[in-house]
């Protein structure tokens, strides 16, 4: 092991090893957790909840049945709390209570009984027991958000006595999420606890100086996380998205009530959208890089409603790593970096220099994707440089991801440097290139990406380079090593091979893309596409297989038919 992921190891390993202590102690009562003896007696305020409201949901909870996370559990009258439930994934959706917006779309006192009775049971299972899934940070927060939102769904009819449990409740989630800050990194957990607490501060009857309080551990949350270029610290494009479906709500109940917006919501908020329209395809969804899965239209145009910057979306996000290629209807999006640091690359890909690209109304070439829930080996699958359109050599990762019980699945070695420059050709054409050296210390190679894109929108030109660093050239002491060239294509396309290293590409509209590889053999094969908003499906890659040093470059191409 070399001694710099020695170091990070030890550094990493007691800052979590803190945090899990803390966490622990918390959890045994160990850490005093008191709601205050004065228990709030009203909600001043019900935050808006801009998700999506599915009636079907709603309709299957009334008849004792809660599809969540892609599954289904059947509890007929009985509670879900005092069930197995079927997963660790389905188990967060159900204690997250994410799911109460869905219950806003049945507008009778039956379903407001019905919704009472499942947060009455929740509260006399785990009300005050702070262990299991139900009391992990990012679910008590979500929780609290959930309540505070559809309080209205909750509150309209019931009886002084759970009126007053369910408040008690709410003043001791607060407590709870103060004292557990200091149990949590800085990531998506940590910004949702702030948000969270700040929204309570406001439903809540509190103090001027509490609102003031929590307002400004705010700002200093959303200055550390969100980047001057508008992307999330995780670099992953739903990060920022889900921020600002939470921050929207915010903000406004802060104007509603006449209390002083914290100084830097605002900004932060018109920093995101930006952002949201750089990573935005031609069909309307995200890009998939970084952890990001398939955004549902409704969430995100829930969002994009309220944008009030315009404007056209950035060549370039320099503090994200990320670069937008647009011409005619044609969009390319590539990854030109790597985690801002060690302690956040749990959720990181190994997809640098992948790229997507988008044409007309439909994505051609995409990433895999992260599924929403899925096995630990999927999800490890999926942050792998196989599932991402770029190369592979020797079937290994261009970075590589530890397995560890402590430090959970953090990306420690690979690629040190990228490299990248952006120019535009005489006939107006724009060019990217980029390196990494992530296949350097185990194979001896520095793999560059070139991708062009024709002022017209109409042809891609691909230009994949190995060489070794300082010796352009000389491959002497490199090794031999297969190379695998993947362009994942997304499951609506349909593709019919013509020649031996030609394949076309057609969309449902009927637009047809030509794909490639002069003197090379292009290979359609089997793939999964993990982002699917249905779950997991099978779809098709193309696959180019060389070897190194044989052959150093690989030149391919997309043309657009007509």
């Amino acid at each position: 092991m070399q001694l710099a992921e020695r170091r990070i190891r030890v550094s990493l390993g007691l800052t979590e090893a803190r945090r899990r202590l803390c966490r622990r102690l918390t959890t045994l009562g160990m850490l005093t957790i008191r709601a205050n003896r004065r228990v709030p007696e009203r909600l001043i305020v019900a935050p808006t909840d801009l998700r999506a409201v599915d009636p079907f949901i709603a309709e299957e909870i009334m008849a004792g049945r809660f599809p969540l996370a892609g599954r289904l559990l059947e509890v007929g009258n009985e509670s879900p709390f005092m069930e197995v439930l079927p997963s660790k994934a389905f188990a967060g959706r159900l204690h997250s209570f994410a799911w109460l917006r869905h219950m806003r779309a049945m507008k009778t006192a039956q379903a407001r009984n019905h919704t009472r009775s499942i947060v009455s049971s929740w509260l006399s299972i785990h009300g005050r027991k702070t262990t299991g899934i139900a009391w992990e940070p990012q679910i008590a927060a979500e929780r609290m958000i959930a309540w505070l939102s559809h309080s209205p769904v909750v509150l309209t009819g019931a009886e002084a006595g759970f009126y007053r449990r369910f408040m008690k409740s709410l003043a001791f989630h607060r407590q709870f999420l103060r004292k557990i800050l200091k149990c949590v990194g800085e990531d998506e957990t940590r910004l949702k606890v702030h948000i969270a607490l700040a929204m309570a501060s406001l439903a809540i009857p509190s103090s001027t100086r509490q609102v003031a309080r929590e307002g400004r551990q705010l700002d200093r949350v959303l200055e550390r996380q969100i980047l001057t270029d508008g992307g999330h610290l995780s670099r992953n494009p739903r990060a920022a998205l889900e921020a600002l479906l939470d921050l929207l709500p915010l903000r406004q109940t802060y104007i509603n009530l006449g209390q002083e917006v914290p100084s830097k919501l605002i900004p932060t908020i018109d920093r995101i959208y930006p952002a949201l329209r750089f990573f935005r395809h031609q069909d309307g969804d995200l890009a998939l890089f970084n952890g990001a899965t398939a955004t549902p239209a409704a969430e995100l145009m829930a969002a994009l409603r309220y944008d009030e910057t315009g404007g056209k979306p950035f060549k370039a996000l320099p503090h994200s790593q990320y670069h937008r290629l647009t011409a005619g209807e044609t969009t390319i999006l590539v990854d030109t970096g790597k985690p801002q640091n060690p302690g956040l690359s749990q959720t990181a890909h190994a997809g640098c220099l992948s790229f997507e690209m988008s044409a007309g109304r439909s994505r051609f070439i995409v990433n895999a994707g992260m599924p929403k829930f899925a096995s630990r080996s999927y999800r490890s699958m999926a942050r792998s440089t196989a599932a991402h359109s770029t190369v592979t050599l020797g079937e290994t990762s261009s970075a590589r991801i530890l397995q560890s019980s402590l430090l959970g699945p953090l990306m420690l070695d690979g690629i040190n440097e990228v490299h990248a420059e952006r120019w535009e050709d005489a006939y107006g054409n724009d060019w990217l290139k980029a390196r990494h050296d992530g296949y350097v210390a185990p194979f001896g190679y520095v793999h560059q990406r070139e991708i062009g894109l024709a002022a017209k929108g109409n042809k891609i030109k691909g230009h994949d380079h190995f060489f070794v660093p300082g010796e352009e050239g000389a491959f002497g002491a490199a090794r031999q090593i297969t190379a695998t060239a993947r362009f994942h294509v997304h499951p609506s396309i349909i593709l019919t091979q013509i020649h031996e290293d030609t394949v076309s590409m057609e969309a449902p509209d009927g637009e047809v893309w030509y794909f490639c590889a002069p003197a090379q053999p292009v290979h359609i094969e089997e793939d999964v596409f993990f982002a699917d908003v249905s779950g997991i499906c099978p779809s098709q890659q193309l696959v180019i297989e060389f070897a190194l040093p044989g052959t150093t470059d690989l030149r391919w191409m997309l043309k657009k038919q007509g």
